[in-house]
């Protein structure tokens, strides 16, 4: 089983390929969000294939050397947008584990629902989302970013939930646990692709199949 990491040590794995770190100073950390957004809106326009760093600099209204400074190339820039959805879908799982994972088990199950629908909420106020999360899955160079981040995610719903299934082995609770995660990040990108199943009767019937995922 992966070793197990403590809640309170938990933080975002560092980006493996070049600039994709964020800047700290408010003026340049405004360029990067900016380059994002451009890059995250021409993504749903033109596809993981067409974009590119000349095009996303053209929109944004920049030079090359401007993106240059915190992107090393396309997938650079790929990568933060995937880091950063997938740091925001994160927070609200973790807010989720916060409120209820003190009221034990069964207020952890009935608010599935609830919990899936935020991360559905935060997926769609991202621009390109639904791409960055087709791009995170098809190319090869960003694949580590959805594992990292769903290992994160697993770990630490796992310091919740083993208090509470003491009898359940913790490589057993790991796996389900880790499954669950795959399925729920599953369903969140079905809400944007699957128009023959009303969007409601998705979530409730995803988070039915979610509620039993951890039964013994």
């Amino acid at each position: 089983m992966p070793a197990s990491t403590s809640a309170k040590t938990l933080s975002p794995a560092k980006p493996r390929r070049g600039a994709v770190v964020a800047p700290r100073q408010e003026r340049a950390l405004q360029t990067y969000e900016r380059l994002l957004d451009v890059a995250g809106a021409l993504l749903a326009e033109l596809g993981i294939e067409r974009i590119s760093t000349n095009l996303i600099c053209a929109r944004a209204g920049m030079t090359p050397p401007a993106l240059y400074r915190y992107f090393r190339d396309k997938y650079a820039v790929l990568e933060a947008l995937g880091r950063r959805l997938m740091n925001r879908q994160n927070a609200v799982l973790f807010a989720w584990l916060d409120k209820y994972g003190p009221q034990g088990l069964e207020a952890l199950s009935g608010a599935v629902e609830e919990l899936m629908r935020e991360t559905a909420r935060v997926t769609a106020s991202e621009v390109g989302a639904v791409w960055t999360l087709r791009a995170l899955r098809a190319v090869p160079q960003l694949t580590h970013v959805r594992i990292e981040s769903h290992r994160l995610v697993t770990d630490r719903m796992a310091e919740v939930y083993a208090p509470l299934l003491p009898d359940m082995p913790r490589e057993v609770l790991w796996r389900r646990l880790r499954i669950s995660v795959e399925f729920g990040f599953a369903a969140d990108e079905m809400l944007n692709e699957e128009t023959l199943i009303p969007r409601d009767d998705l979530l409730r019937d995803a988070a039915l199949i979610l509620r039993h995922s951890l039964l013994p």
